[in-house]
């Protein structure tokens, strides 16, 4: 073998190396997604307005997760990634819309953002609309959701501290 072969070779070496390795990190987004897949089941906590039930599911073959606000007025959120570099929320509202928000990961991977995007059956830009959830996940049997409505310029922040029933 000569030189220039051998060097040839070592280059697609670690060429090949390099894109398996770059094809096995997970952006940040699949991050975050593999982490709220880690809730299916029931969880129960409180709220300001008193106790309030969340159970999670993985649906559709795994690409998506469906977690349901069961209450007063049930609502359902679905989860899913948009190509391997984006993580979308739509909120099914009791307000009759349907928020979509874009995730963001923390450093240490406990903390998702999810920041308004945009929204359907939104009758003004100014009417009422989740802009915005922190999830937070404490340990394996304990997270807190923090949603914020945003209702004509105000903002109003509710706090689920959940805890895994199942």
């Amino acid at each position: 073998m000569t030189n220039r072969t051998r060097t040839s070779t070592l280059i697609l070496i670690a060429g090949l190396a390099l894109m398996t390795a770059s094809a096995l990190a997970q952006t940040d987004a699949q991050k975050a997604f593999t982490n709220i897949k880690t809730l299916p089941g029931t969880w129960e906590g409180d709220t300001h307005m008193g106790p309030v039930q969340v159970t999670f599911k993985v649906t559709a073959g795994g690409s998506a997760v469906m977690s349901e606000i069961l209450g007063k007025e049930d609502m359902v959120t679905m989860f899913n990634l948009d190509g391997p570099r984006r993580l979308l929320l739509t909120h099914y509202c009791a307000a009759g819309n349907e928020p979509r928000m874009q995730a963001s990961l923390s450093p240490d991977g406990k903390v998702i953002t999810f920041t308004y995007v945009d929204a359907t059956n939104l009758a003004t830009p100014h009417a009422a609309h989740m802009q915005k959830m922190v999830l937070t996940l404490i340990d394996d049997n304990h997270h807190t959701e923090e949603w914020t409505l945003v209702d004509h310029g105000k903002e109003h922040t509710e706090v689920f501290d959940l805890h895994r029933k199942s």
